[in-house]
């Protein structure tokens, strides 16, 4: 029996997926305007952001390439075949399944959805995904082409959301705040960091199934941190008991059809001793004027110098961990970062309207110092025409989140 390098599979029908075709539509237009004034013939999409943005198929890989193809004319994703008929079902476009029977069949693949077209002279690719040794391979299938990285013309792209995206941008902010309720429902001395965490997430993953009932659910998940735990942003759940007194680290993240959303707010349990508190004031003062600054017209480097001066004048400054916020959107800011629309010294971005944002000022005393922890408050604001809206509406600050039992 011979069994084929590759094939489609229309498995059932498609779905309704997040966005409109419409939206879709536009964003393949805009995409192939940047091909036009780059004289792009094709480009290839790797990244899972990417394929998502444009598609509505979000890939797993488990060691296996993916890809999206978008000529002047035509556009698939490109997916294994363990997928079966998901990533059809599950995109806007068309879909060519590669199998496992031979080596490289995911070049073959695209090489069969151009078929008798004019081969590409020029091709887009994303510098930032593409691997060296898949760079190599697909230079090799088109050895007469001429690549052209197109990773930071796509990002700005995606920097700019759309209504449909900043709806689904609200609706994650406000189950974001609904898993941080839930969280401190679960707080009390001798439970647990993960199931604190797990209340949170389970709160999470159902009100997103009650609100988008024909959506696929993955990666919303919470990080809940107690003691020197908190030291870090990022810092896994473990199975440390809560202890009267510790500072808490209180992090929801839901995602949406590939739509992050986060909420992080300092807490303590009982109480909080003067050097706490001190240092945790101090935090909220500079995420209460990082707030006000956020508005259209404003350089993102402008609002973090600013805030640099008012810890320094608080004296925290050097406890600074991370830059005061980023991008909201497809993935953005864990697979999808949109490093151009961060709150950082090195960068020049200016704010315009229909952008999304956070100011989540962060510091982190050492473990044997007065105050030691992690401090972290985070909101999330979308960019309107004469100012910004804040979409997270659990509180923040010592008046709040001293949490009693």
């Amino acid at each position: 029996m011979e069994r084929p390098d590759f094939f489609e599979l229309k498995n059932g029908e498609k779905v309704k997926l997040p966005f409109s075709n419409k939206e879709y539509k536009d964003r393949i237009n805009k995409l192939r305007t940047v091909m036009d004034k780059n004289n792009l013939d094709m480009v290839i999409l790797t990244s899972m952001h990417n394929v998502a943005y444009y598609t509505g198929f979000i890939y797993c890989s488990f060691g296996r390439p993916y890809g999206c193809v978008v000529t002047k004319n035509k556009i698939s994703t490109i997916s294994a075949n363990i997928d079966a008929g998901q990533p059809w079902r599950r995109s806007h476009c068309d879909n060519v399944i590669y199998t496992d029977w031979k080596r490289d069949n995911f070049l073959r693949s695209i090489v069969s959805f151009i078929g008798r077209d004019e081969p590409p002279k020029s091709i887009g690719i994303e510098n930032d995904h593409v691997t060296l040794d898949m760079r190599e391979k697909i230079g090799s299938i088109f050895s007469f082409s001429v690549f052209s990285d197109l990773s930071k013309d796509l990002m700005k792209l995606r920097m700019i959301k759309s209504s449909e995206e900043i709806e689904i941008i609200k609706n994650g902010a406000r189950i974001a705040d609904i898993g941080g309720d839930e969280i401190v429902k679960n707080i009390r001395e001798g439970n647990s960091e993960i199931e604190v965490a797990i209340a949170g997430r389970d709160k999470m993953e159902r009100e997103i199934a009650k609100t988008y009932p024909g959506a696929e659910y993955m990666d919303t998940w919470v990080w809940f941190q107690s003691g020197i735990n908190t030291d870090g942003a990022h810092n896994p759940k473990t199975n440390r008991k809560l202890v009267n007194g510790d500072i808490l680290s209180l992090n929801t993240f839901p995602m949406i059809s590939g739509y992050y959303t986060a909420l992080e707010r300092t807490l303590f349990l009982d109480h909080a001793d003067n050097a706490s508190l001190k240092a945790w004031e101090a935090n909220v003062k500079v995420h209460k004027r990082g707030l006000e600054l956020i508005r259209p017209g404003v350089k993102c480097s402008d609002i973090c110098n600013e805030l640099n001066e008012l810890f320094a004048e608080l004296g925290y400054l050097q406890y600074r961990t991370f830059g005061y916020g980023h991008s909201f959107g497809m993935l953005s800011h864990f697979y999808g970062r949109e490093a151009g629309l961060e709150l950082r010294e090195d960068i020049d971005t200016v704010l315009e309207e229909n952008m999304v944002v956070s100011m989540e000022p962060m510091i982190m005393i050492p473990e044997g110092n007065p105050g030691a922890g992690g401090y972290r408050e985070h909101d999330i604001l979308v960019i309107g025409k004469d100012g910004a809206e804040n979409i997270t509406k659990f509180p923040f600050g010592p008046e709040h989140n001293i949490i009693k039992n």
